[in-house]
């Protein structure tokens, strides 16, 4: 993992860690597909995660007056349980298992939304513990195994039609503490390594810049181009997603 592809890759996929900190959506999990070209997604994974953990720190800086509390009691709790049973899965479940609830997941959302859309139901859904637990939970399991917390996250908050800076600093928050939860099983994983942590020196830059990009062209778009783009991102994604699985089990 030396050569000069890899440390292209590396710092491709760390500027998009920076920038989904920043507030642009889904962008990150472009990361680990980047890396995976040079190693195992798993080894790509561990490499990323201290890239997300210092990023995360100049995002709590950035959104640091613009969250919903009320989320964060619901989420932060629920994704600690899906961190557990991530850990005890992993060695257990095909990689493509959870590229699949993933894109599931994503299509759930999106489908239920051109739903309402057509029933004319612009009703703001709050925030309430049942689906919070079960979203933060699997926003948990699926962030551990690929970093993939995006989704589930989404399909729960977005229906609550927070304000734009305000959707973007609880995400922000709450996948600080969810990366934080993370680093202990990655270590006792193997996956969160010294040699990883040398990366940290080497790429941070990258991902501040990162960070504060995201954070300026989150700032710039218009609240309802930005909703726009996230959903865009997000059906993209799934359908990508769901492409690697297709081909992965030979069903392409």
């Amino acid at each position: 993992m030396d050569g000069s592809g890899f440390w292209i890759a590396a710092a491709l996929a760390t500027f998009c860690v920076g920038a989904s900190k920043g507030g642009m959506p889904v962008i990150a999990m472009l990361g680990v597909p980047l890396l995976s070209i040079f190693t195992t997604p798993a080894t790509a994974a561990g490499l990323l995660l201290p890239m997300y953990i210092l990023a995360d720190v100049y995002a709590i800086w950035l959104f640091r007056r613009n969250f919903s509390p009320r989320n964060l009691k619901i989420l932060i709790p629920a994704a600690a349980v899906g961190i557990l049973l991530g850990f005890l899965c992993i060695s257990r479940m095909p990689p493509e298992a959870g590229k699949l609830i993933v894109a599931l997941v994503g299509l759930y959302y999106l489908g239920d939304t051109a739903r309402k859309w057509l029933a004319r139901d612009h009703m703001a859904r709050p925030a309430d513990v049942p689906r919070g637990v079960f979203w933060g939970a699997l926003s948990g399991f699926t962030s551990y195994i690929s970093h993939a917390g995006g989704p589930p996250y989404q399909a729960y908050t977005l229906p609550q039609m927070m304000p734009k800076m305000t959707f973007v600093g609880t995400q922000a928050i709450a996948f600080a503490c969810i990366n934080w939860m993370k680093l202990p099983p990655y270590i006792a994983a193997g996956q969160v390594t010294w040699n990883s942590l040398q990366h940290v020196a080497l790429l941070a830059p990258v991902a501040l810049f990162g960070a504060w990009s995201g954070q300026r062209l989150v700032r710039w778009l218009p609240e309802r181009v930005f909703f726009g783009v996230v959903r865009a991102a997000l059906g993209l994604l799934s359908l990508r997603l769901l492409w690697e699985v297709a081909r992965a089990w030979g069903w392409l």
